[in-house]
């Protein structure tokens, strides 16, 4: 399909900088392919949900993923480089986007920070270890396993996304709002920002409707981020992403719809991450390992049946996987009444509760 297909406008006032407190006061935009648009709040979730769903949360622990630091060893100039992690290779290495891009060489040495209670020397070198498109590089720190995350997590800020960034740094009050409830399995450089409406009294309260809460775990890559920028979809890399689907939980699922329940994921990660481990058949088989499944209109949801997902940017895959879902005119017609009716875009934003559409 054509990438303009997925695009709309959006006034910036409609961009939450801050998210809303309790988190669970945030808007609920109800779309049932076929039905009137049903506006709600967050903490209505169990009444809209029924005894015996099964919702799925992802449990990944975002990490202070981005790192301004400086070339050094090359000459007497020194500039200034920003890294976001994105994708760890082992206990040493990541991969990472960084900017200016150009002014890295294969075997540079960047240097972020130059106090901290880990590195006993001072700072946190990393060399570049390869130089990829798009600004992607490899980076080898001087550090290996706990002490190296203590370190990163030391000298890195939250990576909130660029459309909050280029209004606002982040700061202190982001590492708790950009984390989820659930949040356990170190690993992400983006919340999976539906988990993050959930507050411990809507919890309760789901359960007290007879609806079980599981957890999977992907860890989301900074490539969430990105629009699509080709004009075909078809031509469209997506980054793969780390995850994994216990056997005990899968069997739960299974169990879930066998009795006649709905799989509400509650984000677009939760719900790749049960498509990936689906057979035709719609059974959910033990996951671990990398997906890289890319959801646009035509394809044939296997595992979930409700989607509770933010509002997402224009172009994105994002805006792809929902108008798969429910169907692209009703999710350009659902994004046109909250626009209209004053909701909060994006990962600070508020949410909608996506019933899938008999098309897909």
């Amino acid at each position: 399909m054509r990438t303009d297909a997925f695009d709309f406008e959006l006034p910036p006032e409609r961009i939450a900088l801050r998210p809303i407190a309790p988190r669970d006061c945030a808007r609920l935009l109800t779309v049932r392919p076929g039905s009137t648009l049903s506006d709600h709040v967050v903490r209505e979730l169990p009444e809209l949900l029924g005894e015996g769903d099964a919702l799925v949360v992802n449990d990944t622990k975002v990490i202070a993923a981005r790192l301004v630091g400086r070339r050094v060893g090359r000459g007497s100039a020194e500039p200034q480089i920003e890294a976001t992690l994105h994708r760890r290779i082992d206990g040493s290495r990541w991969r990472a986007f960084v900017k200016p891009a150009k002014r890295l060489l294969r075997g540079d040495v960047v240097r972020f920070g130059e106090e901290g209670r880990v590195c006993f020397l001072g700072q946190l070198d990393a060399t570049v270890e390869a130089k990829a498109d798009g600004g992607e590089v490899t980076l080898a720190f001087a550090f290996h396993g706990p002490v190296l995350d203590e370190a990163v997590n030391e000298r890195g800020a939250m990576p909130l996304p660029p459309y909050i960034t280029a209004r606002r740094p982040p700061d202190e009050r982001d590492r708790s709002d950009y984390q989820t409830l659930f949040a356990q399995a170190e690993g992400s450089v983006a919340a999976p920002t539906a988990g993050l409406h959930f507050t411990p009294e809507l919890i309760e309260q789901v359960k007290a409707r007879g609806v079980a809460i599981h957890k999977v775990t992907l860890h989301v890559g900074a490539g969430t981020f990105l629009p699509v920028k080709v004009d075909d979809t078809a031509r469209h890399h997506m980054h793969p992403e780390s995850g994994s689907v216990t056997g005990e939980i899968a069997a739960a699922l299974n169990r879930t719809r066998h009795a006649g329940g709905r799989i509400v994921a509650v984000g677009s990660t939760s719900l790749r991450l049960l498509e990936s481990a689906a057979a035709n058949d719609g059974t959910i088989a033990p996951f671990e390992g990398e997906t890289s499944l890319f959801i646009t209109p035509g394809y044939r949801f296997r595992a979930v049946d409700v989607l509770m997902t933010n509002f997402h940017l224009p172009r994105s895959t994002l805006f792809m996987l929902v108008a798969a879902f429910c169907g692209l005119d009703v999710m350009k017609h659902a994004y046109a009444h909250a626009i209209e009716a004053g909701y909060r875009f994006y990962s600070y934003g508020d949410a909608c509760l996506l019933f899938r559409g008999s098309h897909t």
